[in-house]
């Protein structure tokens, strides 16, 4: 008999130690249920990101609280000698919860894409002081340029919630789209410059804000027209910074046989 992928979902939550798992509506689960099916389905895109867990309390204050211990921004690249540097005494405080973030998000993302195989990962941690928004980009599997959709999981700790566009950024209007120019290359547009543009847009609800302390499930790739990437900016810190720590795992997809 086969498991169902809501029967498969449920068994989640008694593997797992940093993350909980979230309870889906119905209409969250026809999404993932056609992502299952399809990761690239444009229209299931469209309905990304979407929270799929959130960090257990004592562990987001854990890593919050190693993340203040940092006045400037510490980024770390998972490449493939990661375990041997930590393993060698390199001192990386965030390694712990990184390894337990990997494992358990591994073990969703095989539940609710099946074809979905690790490709890269970063993260980042400290005092984040950057005086303007990361503009907005989406991410990029650079290794096969012409790739559709891959699925990406990041979250933030405690502050700095990423702000995405919402539904599908193409067909917005003309003056919208001129906004979103602006956000993407922070530059002054008819509509205004980049500043004004940015809290107009988070205003209208064009921008809409992933809350902290969620893994979120969002879409990177190139410019395939299979996939509609998530287009997302970080929030401003306040003057002075704002601690946080960052996690972000990006996916390929493998064949299916």
């Amino acid at each position: 008999m086969t498991t169902s992928l809501r029967e498969a979902w449920a068994t989640l939550p008694s593997r797992l130690k940093l993350l909980e798992p979230v309870a889906f509506s119905d209409g969250e689960w026809s999404v993932l249920e056609r992502l299952h099916a399809r990761f690239n389905d444009r229209e299931a895109h469209a309905r990304l990101p979407m929270a799929i867990a959130r960090f257990r309390d004592a562990a987001a204050k854990e890593i919050f609280d190693r993340a203040r211990q940092f006045d400037d921004v510490v980024t770390v690249n998972v490449d493939e000698s990661w375990e041997d540097r930590v393993a060698g005494g390199e001192g990386d405080p965030m390694a712990p919860w990184v390894r337990l973030y990997n494992e358990e998000v591994d073990a969703m993302m095989g539940v609710l894409v099946p074809p979905a195989s690790y490709r890269k990962e970063h993260y980042a941690y400290g005092r984040f002081v950057f005086p303007e928004p990361h503009g907005l980009h989406t991410d990029h599997s650079l290794e096969d340029p012409a790739a559709g959709g891959e699925p990406i999981c990041i979250a933030r700790i405690e502050t700095l919630g990423t702000h995405y566009v919402d539904g599908d950024y193409r067909m917005q209007d003309p003056e919208t789209q001129s906004m979103l120019k602006a956000l993407r290359y922070w530059i002054p547009v008819p509509e205004g410059e980049p500043e004004q543009v940015f809290e107009a847009l988070l205003k209208r609800g064009t921008l809409k804000t992933i809350p902290v302390n969620h893994v979120m499930l969002m879409v990177a790739g190139n410019g395939s027209e299979k996939a509609q990437v998530t287009q997302h900016i970080s929030a401003r810190p306040p003057e002075g910074g704002l601690h946080s720590a960052f996690f972000q795992r990006q996916y390929r997809l493998l064949p299916q046989p």
